[in-house]
């Protein structure tokens, strides 16, 4: 009977449908409690949907914020692209096309669990990796972004997981076509979500000493992964050249981002303010400069800002280290008490536990002195230092959690045996 509960609670396909079902249900509820006109337009009217809707309407990859401004990198092109090619089918702006995307948005949320799985099981055990999917199926932020923005979060989260995966299982290979494999997986990650490089050479770098722990060849296949994803992104680089006479490699709003957070009027929760997507009179100075001029000045202007007022930057790094964590708010214990609402409640503490979970993870994983340690913890201790120092929302921590989940179900799974551990080092 034990051996029946253990299958049964370790299957992928039940994590996977139960993930699907829980996802599905809360976007049946959300689509039933609101009007489906207001749902085909509302959650398109950001900048991939409205670099989507000029790609449809023949005007190229351009206009980002729904007024004519010409070809835009402000974005990485894979999401609006997708998006694009849902538009074409279903119509630009209608409640089809919302549907379409939230059902795409849904199979990548879904999906996360297999890579989660993966890599649960190499780092500490298929009981674990288990724990670890189960969950992300229940964890809140996953259930609801696939339908509240029309972003890539859900998307990068699975790529994000897909790499922990694929750098855990290439620790002793030899096979190039899999390392060519690797760097087409980058490629991709890096043309959904650019924020991804900040992990690059820390994974890659670990594969490489892992290469070299075990007597491998390890300056080839590393070399052949960076020259795939290298490649990979050398098309819309191309592009953007030819577009804007500049290099842009990657998207060039990085500049716009670091100074809506840092500037005289910025505030501990970002709401948006300043963004051209909001602001009229910041959407008229885009268009008057272009993009590439105007993402230099508010860099600039950003830069200045940081260099002169440091204790205002100490201040609003730490209020956007606990947006990031808590799942959109830096004040959560007065919230927690404010707010009367169970939901709230449970979503802010899923947040929070997870968080506090992760850091305990990776305690216990340095404890066991687990060779795997580094890669897992390089996500939550790298990768939000992307938001900490410019503006944070809450699909901003998609592609960490994962991680964050397993990292958490270690915390509270059965120590590894000496010898487990010594193995897996």
């Amino acid at each position: 009977m034990l051996r029946r509960l253990r299958a049964f609670a370790t299957s992928l396909p039940l994590i996977v449908i139960v993930a699907a079902i829980l996802r599905l249900g809360f976007f049946w509820d959300y689509a039933s409690q609101n009007p489906h006109h207001a749902l085909g337009v509302l959650p398109f009217l950001f900048e991939p949907g409205n670099i989507a809707a000029s790609m449809v309407s023949g005007h190229g990859y351009a206009s980002p914020f729904r007024v004519p401004s010409g070809p835009t990198a402000w974005m990485a092109p894979v999401y609006p692209l997708l998006l694009s090619a849902v538009f074409k089918i279903f119509g630009a702006y209608t409640f089809g096309a919302f549907v379409a995307a939230t059902v795409l948005n849904i199979a990548f949320s879904t999906l996360t669990c297999v890579p989660i799985l993966g890599a649960g099981r190499r780092v500490a055990g298929l009981g674990v990796a288990a724990g670890a999917a189960w969950l992300w199926a229940f964890f809140p932020n996953a259930i609801l972004i696939p339908f509240e923005c029309m972003w890539d979060a859900s998307l990068a989260a699975l790529l994000a997981a897909a790499i922990l995966w694929a750098t855990l299982e290439l620790e002793k290979s030899r096979r190039m076509r899999e390392w060519c494999g690797y760097g087409a997986l980058w490629g991709l990650a890096l043309m959904t979500n650019p924020t991804l490089i900040s992990l690059l050479p820390f994974l890659l770098g670990w594969l490489a000493w892992r290469l070299r722990k075990h007597g491998q060849e390890w300056l080839k296949p590393a070399g052949i992964a960076l020259g795939v994803m290298v490649l990979c992104c050398v098309p819309w680089t191309i592009r953007n050249y030819l577009a804007f006479d500049a290099f842009v490699p990657l998207r060039a709003n990085l500049g716009v981002q670091l100074w809506c957070g840092n500037n005289d009027g910025a505030r501990d929760l970002w709401l948006g303010e300043g963004h051209p997507i909001h602001d009229s009179g910041e959407r008229a100075r885009y268009l008057e400069l272009g993009e590439i001029a105007y993402e230099h000045e508010k860099r600039n202007e950003a830069l200045n800002y940081m260099l002169t007022h440091p204790r205002r930057e100490v201040h609003l790094t730490w209020a956007r280290f606990l947006t990031f964590w808590s799942g959109g708010t830096p004040t959560p214990l007065a919230d927690f008490i404010r707010n009367g609402s169970l939901w709230f409640r449970y979503v802010l503490m899923f947040n929070l536990l997870t968080a506090v979970g992760a850091l305990a993870g990776i305690i216990v994983l340095v404890a066991r002195r687990s060779a795997y340690a580094f890669p897992l913890a390089i996500f939550p201790l790298v990768l939000p230092w992307a938001y900490y120092l410019t503006i944070v929302e809450p699909r901003y921590r998609q592609p960490v959690d994962p991680v964050v989940m397993l990292l958490t179900a270690i915390v509270f799974s059965r120590p590894l045996s000496r010898s487990d551990t010594q193995s897996r080092a």
